[in-house]
């Protein structure tokens, strides 16, 4: 009578379990099912990861600005290299001058409206500026060779970032599988009870055990298929895809690829990182620009000189004035003594001139008659400027001694992120081998209690376990499966192989 008294309220319990975990299961099926019919409808396109990773080198947005700063150093190359030239400058002047004005051809002051212009070109070079303009420009030539290592680093960080992502999504659908597969064995042992309880071969209760596993595992589908949708979601974004609901990626079988690195000594993989690596040749070439900079700043300490040459003409519309014979009166005549003891008058004659005002000279023979050129040299040296010099130089060794420790630090964080890389590969690999292991291992176990459960040697809860651990097992083998091809890739690309080369 206990025995059918606990069996009563143990059904009483599964009933109620059930009812709750169905409802709730309905509820998001029929939210999934709405949403997948929506996104079904225009799925066309699936991608593969190589063809994830190429668009993203394409369209980051990270490796565009990266892109921008090659152009911008290459802006800055021409820039140094223009300092090499001489500068070449013209000037043109016109006025308008009223009143009493100076004329700019004669120097004298006339009261009139009148227009001058003036033209002249200049030349300027630097002889010599203590090697400063051959410094800059070898500067500008490691910027941009920094410009494209910063590019390099950047396209490998995108592409272990996509490659993550699109492995994340392989992993959730593969989760989704196991869940699925296991699902439709439950479904059929589901049946197979129902029929041995009607025929009063189990007790009512392997049933309702049965319909609870049932339930839960269309619980966790719902949860699996939600986890695919927010990691295809999270893939899109990272390739700025906004068309969210027909992205997916395509089905096919990813094999655990087959590397030589991991039987490779870490201290040939660490050299190798070392000779390959963005990271180090990034702190390598700020060093080097550092000691740039100090060679620049020194350059300040000696003595410049610069040649310059200009010639300037001009050109007035002011009309002169000229002294012409007066043609009704062209000789004048004066008395200008008296010859003693005679008394005759001295007469002096003289020419009769008159100012008159003339018409302006022709406009290129002003350019011709007042030209003029002038060339010189000029040299600036420094004697004191307020410690600015010193100070620079200063300044700049201790920018030396900091690329210094940061190219140590840089080499010390290679050696330990591809230590790490290749222990977390190996381990990967070894989690990955235990984890095949353990699914074999489970596969007996659960073929071993489902024959139990055929013939009612053990009851609906036991045989649930077994099939629960099965699920985990092989679940835990997906994981570590795509675990292992991340951390080989990642292995791979601090061994030096290219992007192009790695097999995705």
């Amino acid at each position: 009578m206990k025995v059918i008294v606990r069996d009563l309220s143990r059904l009483s319990l599964y009933k109620e379990a059930l009812n709750s975990k169905l409802m709730k299961s309905k509820i998001l099926i029929l939210c999934i099912a709405f949403f997948g019919i929506t996104s079904m409808q225009a799925q066309e396109k699936k991608w593969t990861l190589r063809e994830c990773v190429e668009y993203a080198l394409e369209n980051n947005i990270s490796i565009k600005q990266s892109a921008l700063d090659i152009e911008a150093s290459k802006i800055d190359q021409l820039d140094a290299m223009g300092n090499f030239l001489p500068s070449l400058n013209a000037n043109v002047s016109n006025f308008w001058s009223s009143g009493l004005t100076p004329d700019p051809i004669t120097n004298e002051n006339k009261t009139q409206t009148f227009r001058s212009s003036n033209y002249g070109v200049s030349m300027g070079v630097t002889l010599f500026s203590g090697l400063r303009n051959i410094k800059t420009f070898q500067r500008a030539k490691l910027n941009q060779l920094l410009s494209q290592y910063n590019l390099g680093k950047t396209k490998d960080d995108i592409v272990l970032f996509i490659a993550n992502s699109y492995l994340q999504v392989l992993l959730n659908k593969e989760s989704l599988k196991v869940i699925e597969k296991q699902h439709e064995i439950t479904l059929e042992q589901l049946q197979r009870t129902k029929d041995l309880v009607d025929a009063g071969v189990l007790p009512q209760g392997d049933l309702l055990e049965i319909e609870a596993t049932s339930a839960d595992e269309l619980t966790r589908i719902v949860q699996a298929e939600n986890a695919v949708q927010i990691a295809l979601i999270g893939l899109a974004q990272r390739l700025l895809i906004k068309n969210y609901a027909d992205f997916d990626i395509a089905e096919q079988e990813y094999l655990v690829p087959a590397s030589e690195i991991l039987n490779k000594p870490i201290d040939q993989v660490i050299a190798k990182a070392r000779e390959s690596r963005y990271e180090v040749q990034i702190a390598e070439q700020n060093k080097l620009i550092a000691e740039k900079n100090l060679e620049i700043s020194r350059g300040a300490y000696y003595p410049t000189l610069n040649g310059t040459f200009n010639y300037n003409t001009r050109e007035s519309g002011a009309k002169p004035f000229a002294r012409v014979l007066d043609a009704n009166n062209p000789v004048l005549t004066q008395n200008i003594g008296v010859v003693e003891g005679t008394g005759q008058n001295v007469i002096s004659q003289t020419p009769n001139f008159l100012l008159a005002e003339q018409n302006a000279a022709p406009f290129i023979d002003q350019l011709y008659t007042n030209d003029g050129i002038s060339y010189g040299l000029s040299l600036s040296v420094p004697i004191f400027n307020g410690f600015t010099v010193r100070s620079s130089v200063k300044r700049s060794k201790v920018n030396v001694k900091r690329t210094e420790f940061q190219l140590e630090q840089a080499e010390l964080d290679l050696d330990s992120n591809v230590y790490q890389a290749y222990l977390d590969a190996k381990g990967a690999a070894e989690a990955y081998e235990a984890a095949q292991v353990s699914v074999k291992a489970q596969e007996r176990a659960y073929e071993y209690a489902k024959d139990r459960y055929d013939v009612g040697l053990t009851n609906a809860f036991d045989f649930s376990q077994s099939k629960f651990r099965l699920e985990n097992a092989q679940s835990q083998e997906v994981r570590n499966k795509f675990d292992y091809i991340f951390k080989l890739k990642v292995l791979e690309l601090y061994f030096g192989i290219k992007i192009a080369d790695i097999k995705l």
